[in-house]
């Protein structure tokens, strides 16, 4: 009996190096699961989308694993409604909130040299969502960098939500340098937009550029693959 496909979904990116970064993703997670049928389909922007993904697996088991760091509107409602006409669909929580992101997000702020010093105040980037419980989603990873790290760590919206980044800099550099860490899958438009809006202070990569990706990730995508096709067999 073949195992689930898993098939990951990404919210989808018009950036050539954004697309590179999440394929790269999903081509470690493949590598990690041999005998998988591994894929990929997209919410937004790319193709294939979530009905073509699904259309292209008929009649056996499939584990949908969210490319995306909070439980908002597209895992409530788009993924769910997608996976909702078939009783082999199984979809896992998003990737976040989980301890490897802070990992990663430390590493990566890390990176920084030395102006990520202990001195730094650490302002978290983060998309922002017009639900709600996608936004705690995020507070709730800045309080697992903020362990991580063992100092405070504010977060700042770029959209749908409060503070803003700009407000979240401006307040955090009013008591000396800041670094921002960002909490975006991969390069596109948000990262740029990170990098503007905290502008002139260091902005740390995104969990997913043009280097391999981290180890945590993979293990990431992997276990919500594995909880599910346990949990479905």
């Amino acid at each position: 009996m073949l195992p689930p496909a898993l098939l990951a979904i990404s919210h989808g990116t018009g950036s050539p190096a954004g697309q590179a970064a999440v394929a790269s993703l999903v081509d470690a997670v493949a590598a990690r699961l041999a005998g998988v049928d591994v894929r990929l389909g997209h919410v937004d922007v790319q193709q294939p989308d979530i009905a073509s993904s699904l259309a292209a697996l008929p009649g056996r088991g499939v584990v949908l694993v969210p490319l995306l760091l909070s439980a908002g509107y597209h895992v409530h409602v788009d993924l769910a409604e997608a996976a909702g006409g078939r009783d082999d669909v199984t979809v896992t929580p998003a990737l976040g909130p989980d301890p490897r992101l802070a990992v990663v997000l430390a590493d990566r702020l890390a990176a920084l040299g030395t102006d990520a010093d202990a001195d730094a105040a650490v302002v978290l980037a983060v998309a922002g969502s017009s639900d709600e419980r996608a936004n705690d989603d995020c507070r709730a990873v800045s309080a697992l960098l903020a362990d991580r790290i063992g100092r405070p760590v504010t977060v700042g919206f770029l959209a749908a939500a409060q503070p803003s980044l700009n407000e979240a800099v401006a307040a955090a550099a009013a008591s000396g340098p800041v670094v921002v860490a960002t909490y975006l899958l991969a390069p596109g438009y948000f990262h740029d937009l990170a990098v503007t809006r905290s502008a002139p202070h260091p902005v740390a990569r995104p969990l997913l550029d043009d280097a391999p990706p981290a180890d945590e990730l993979v293990d990431l995508v992997v276990a919500r693959y594995r909880a599910a096709a346990t949990s479905s067999s």
